[in-house]
């Protein structure tokens, strides 16, 4: 698994995470990143609407489809 992919799985796994929650669950996991390699990856998956921050912790991006399809079924 790329770096990419092990940070979305941490994430996956903690639900609500902070860098050093993230960087605790890859430890344990075996995977080691730097500090730098990290942010560089959470600032992409930010960019790529996958994750969510606020509060300084990390979430996987709800998504709205589920919402809009419940709508678009009772919508009169």
């Amino acid at each position: 698994m790329d770096t990419r992919g092990w940070v979305l799985k941490a994430v996956e796994v903690l639900r609500f995470a902070s860098e050093k929650d993230i960087v605790r669950w890859l430890d344990e996991e075996g995977e080691s990143l730097s500090k730098d390699e990290l942010q560089r990856t959470l600032e992409r998956l930010l960019e790529e609407g996958l994750l969510e921050l606020k509060n300084d912790l990390f979430r996987l991006k709800r998504k709205d489809s589920s919402h809009q399809a419940f709508d678009s079924l009772f919508k009169e």
